[in-house]
């Protein structure tokens, strides 16, 4: 007959085997990826980067902007895979760490990367020539080199699911389980920065559009360090009179009216003036009606010191988009405010 000691511990047991399967289902799959990964990293290395480098093709300012650390980063795997292969998950990863900081380098360089292959694609025959040839190689099965540049920053997202999940999976008696924990943590750290260089990037290419966009001398400079959350046309309604529509384009920390110019106008068809320019920090936002999802769409009242507007659409899903995002800006403005004031 089972003692009820051997009873108990028997959830654990299966916990534990639950845990272990899990831990070398990742630790395989990690060993399995990182394989693939060095061997793409080996082939750009070898048949762009070190021939490029023997002809000449390009000068080496153009080079390096084109592929960045990669180099460096077909190194830290080449350091790495030998550690997976023998199961030596902890030690391996600690030692990878310290070259995460060339992924961070990589990604904050992803941009005029791209910017440089297109420009020497146009304007650089022999380099044109060259990367032709090299991407009709049976090894790189079909994809061209900018399929491939960004590889390192989707092998990092990769590092951040597959180490998390090893160091999850690993019991905390383990002896690399301090290690395996501390890589964890600074593979996802590392990730959030690489995001935040990618939100960055997107958010500075929507306030260059917008500030393309906006045109006579009150719309210099009115996107310049803002952050960018969407854009569209809304009625405006007045106390007398017509709605008339109206470009609004939302800002974490401020909302700009604008209104279009004549379709005929010699120079600036297409633009927007800017009529106003609110701040979230003042705002007072509420839903006149529309909030039962009907197709009759809604009204919106936000109230400032000194005006009220009402904005109207006839699009329900569009107000309901308007009104979450105006919501979260006035949010955020209150927050970062009541976080500047001093503790007294």
């Amino acid at each position: 007959m089972e003692s009820l000691g051997s009873s108990e511990c028997c959830p654990v047991r299966q916990q534990r085997a639950r845990w272990e399967r899990k831990r070398v289902c990742t630790a395989r799959e990690l060993l399995e990826t990182e394989r693939r990964y060095q061997e793409q990293l080996g082939l750009v290395a070898t048949y762009f980067l070190g021939i490029l480098k023997a002809k000449g093709t390009l000068r080496p300012p153009e080079r390096q902007t084109l592929f960045g650390t990669w180099e460096l980063i077909y190194a830290a795997s080449l350091e790495l895979l030998p550690y997976l292969e023998e199961g030596q998950w902890g030690p391996g990863l600690q030692g990878f760490c310290p070259h995460l900081e060339l992924y961070t380098q990589f990604a904050a360089n992803a941009e005029r990367s791209q910017t440089t292959l297109q420009e020497q694609l146009k304007k650089n025959k022999r380099f044109r020539r060259f990367v032709r040839l090299q991407e009709g190689r049976p090894e790189f099965r079909g994809l061209q080199l900018q399929d491939l540049l960004p590889l390192p920053l989707q092998r990092l997202q990769q590092y951040e699911n597959l180490v998390v999940a090893l160091a999850e999976n690993t019991v905390p008696n383990s002896s690399d389980y301090q290690q395996l924990t501390r890589a964890a943590r600074l593979v996802s750290e590392t990730a959030q920065k690489v995001h935040a260089i990618g939100q960055n990037r997107k958010n500075e290419q929507h306030l260059l559009r917008v500030q393309a966009l906006l045109s006579g001398r009150k719309a210099k400079g009115l996107t310049s360090g803002r952050w960018f959350l969407r854009q569209g046309w809304l009625l405006v309604v007045p106390p007398t009179g017509e709605p008339r529509p109206r470009m609004f384009f939302l800002f974490s920390d401020a909302l700009l009216m604008a209104k279009p110019r004549p379709p005929l106008h010699l120079l600036k068809s297409g633009t927007f003036v800017c009529r106003a320019l609110y701040p979230m920090t003042q705002c007072q936002l509420s839903r006149v009606f529309g909030h039962s999802g009907g197709p009759c769409g809604g009204l919106l009242s936000l109230s400032f010191p000194h005006e009220k507007l009402l904005l109207m659409s006839t699009d329900q899903e569009e107000l309901s988009q308007w009104y979450h995002s105006l919501t979260q800006a006035i949010r955020s403005q209150k927050n970062s405010a009541h976080r500047s004031v001093p503790a007294t």
